[in-house]
């Protein structure tokens, strides 16, 4: 397969066959991501990727699953996203799901119709990165959204027939805004509807705009004692009566690893958090990673 730069995947997409259809991210600009600091942000043409389509038939006798890149192929125009996800179809006929990165303002930039369109040509997820659902961090972060904007792109993704997976990241506010951080990212999660959340936890890497705040002391990188207790205060501030969804905090940069849904297992989550806290049950720092 042809790929330009560093390639990322949600690790729900491992089993898929990756599609590079942008390069980069159309933003590039929040302070913890490295991601796509190694290539400028530019649209694939159409021609390269119905060639890689045929190519990944020659190679591959079955593929069931495809996940769109770079950073938000979403910012694609529809016609151009239609038009992929037909060519797949028609060359990769067995393919069941078809999913992408999608920014924020991707979503409300596009029409209800569109969204409704791109899901009857087989997308079935939109993964967002919401990060906080602290308005006072989504600045400091330079994510570019607010709260609101990010909480009415997934209530319009989900309302089309696509199904929203939104991270966030513990840790994000640092020692001075953890509170407010864990307690918004909670509240939000309840309001947005989404039918799939993950949590990560903040491992910085060095070439992210982040890093260079941590070295000059003005970012405070919290304890995992401290991360653990940021998670129970977010899960604290669940509703209970929120819509049910999937819940995943079991990335490799978690110090304590929760697999679930929500609303049904918030006092099971909240119960191993709390036995973790109180026995230092937590991943070794040297075996966190990316």
């Amino acid at each position: 397969m042809r790929y330009e730069g560093s390639i990322y995947r949600p690790p729900s997409e491992a089993r898929s066959y990756l599609l590079q259809v942008t390069l980069g991210c159309t933003h590039n600009r929040c302070t913890f991501c490295s991601m796509y600091r190694d290539k400028p942000f530019s649209i694939r043409p159409l021609d390269e990727v119905f060639e890689d389509i045929y190519m990944a038939r020659k190679y591959y006798s079955y593929i069931d699953r495809v996940f769109l890149c770079d950073g938000d192929a979403l910012c694609l125009p529809t016609d151009n996203l239609v038009a992929i996800m037909q060519k797949i179809k028609e060359v990769l006929p067995e393919v069941e799901r078809i999913n992408l990165y999608g920014s924020p303002g991707d979503v409300l930039r596009k029409s209800e119709e569109d969204l409704k369109l791109l899901a009857s040509c087989g997308l079935q997820y939109i993964y967002i990165g919401a990060e906080s659902g602290n308005d006072e961090v989504l600045k400091d972060i330079k994510k570019g959204y607010t709260r609101d904007q990010i909480i009415e792109a997934v209530q319009k993704i989900e309302r089309c027939g696509i199904k929203a997976s939104v991270t966030f990241i513990e840790g994000l506010g640092g020692r001075e805004k953890s509170r407010q951080h864990a307690i918004d990212t909670g509240t939000m999660i309840s309001k947005m509807g989404a039918s799939y959340v993950g949590v990560l936890t903040l491992l910085v890497d060095p070439s992210a705009p982040l890093y260079k705040d941590i070295q000059e002391g003005k970012f405070e990188l919290l304890t995992a004692d401290e991360v653990v207790e940021e998670s129970i205060l977010m899960m604290e501030n669940i509703d209970e009566n929120m819509k049910p969804c999937v819940f995943r905090a079991n990335h490799a940069t978690n110090y304590v690893s929760l697999r679930g849904n929500l609303p049904q297992d918030k006092e099971r989550f909240l119960a191993e958090l709390k036995t973790a806290q109180a026995n230092k049950f937590y991943r070794d720092e040297r075996f966190r990673a990316h």
